[in-house]
């Protein structure tokens, strides 16, 4: 955020310049409470210049830590990000860990925030779109489907697991869905993840055990990005149909193409023999 310095005596430094210049006449007295939100009188009419910002008062709270961890405590998440922005010490409190988590959890009375992120931008929203469920996806399932189950629109799965079609979810182990019903926070524990499919960092609800902390592995082999893009651009034309589909097949064969080639045909010969096809 550009606030941090070497020089330890500028630690009440402000971060930007909030300061207010004032008039001060002959006769006339400073209200504090009104007129440090007054405009900026001008120097032609004569006195002292007044500068007011919130590190030259007398205010002895202003720089005690304890009594603005307390106060810090109180604030909702956004008025913590704000506070960070007014000098070094002030950052240095609103920034810390414990405080970000307790502001990130107070509204949803969340149990536990369990992961680091990526980038402490993440701490400065907490909304209902930030939280999203783990789904881990059967054979079956269709985004439809879960969205009937979650009580959720069809959309809104797509938006968050950056998916353009159905077909996306042949090729995905997990969906995230968003959550619709706030009451499943309240005392829950939230994983920040970030999703390779969905491409952003959510806190991760799972309403069902934990995250797998087996390493998941699509394929038995090892492919380069574009090795698994050759096979599966070779899968579509001798399959002839799309990525999702193309990319499905060779998810549940392990990554060997002819067992893709196996399994499609026998689903393409079960279709005709059922009529469907």
């Amino acid at each position: 955020m550009g606030c941090c310095f070497d020089e330890d005596d500028d630690i009440l430094q402000p971060l930007q310049s909030p300061e207010l210049t004032i008039q001060n006449t002959p006769g006339r007295t400073l209200d504090h409470s009104a007129s440090a939100f007054a405009p900026a009188s001008s120097a032609s009419d004569g006195g002292d210049v007044i500068v007011l910002s919130p590190m030259n008062s007398n205010f002895e709270a202003l720089v005690c830590k304890d009594i603005l961890r307390t106060i810090f405590e109180k604030l909702p998440l956004v008025d913590l990000a704000r506070a960070a922005c007014v000098c070094r010490l002030w950052f240095s409190l609103a920034s810390d860990r414990e405080m970000q988590t307790g502001a990130f959890k107070a509204p949803w009375k969340l149990k536990d925030v369990v992961g680091n992120p990526s980038s402490g931008s993440f701490w400065r929203d907490n909304s209902l779109g930030r939280f999203a469920i783990s789904h881990r996806l059967l054979r079956g399932d269709t985004v439809a489907g879960l969205a009937v189950r979650y009580s959720v629109q069809v959309t809104g799965i797509k938006r968050l697991n950056n998916m353009m079609s159905d077909h996306g979810i042949y090729s995905r182990e997990r969906l995230l869905i968003p959550v619709s019903n706030p009451d499943l926070l309240i005392g829950g524990t939230c994983y920040i993840e970030l999703d390779t499919h969905a491409k952003r960092e959510v806190a991760v609800i799972y309403l069902e055990g934990g995250p797998d902390s087996k390493v998941n592995c699509l394929s038995n082999r090892v492919f380069s990005d574009q090795g698994r893009k050759r096979i599966i651009d070779s899968l579509k034309r001798s399959m002839q149909v799309d990525d999702g589909t193309a990319q499905y097949y060779l998810t549940i064969s392990h990554g060997d193409p002819r067992a893709a080639l196996t399994e499609f045909s026998k689903d393409l010969q079960w279709e005709r023999q059922s009529g469907l096809a």
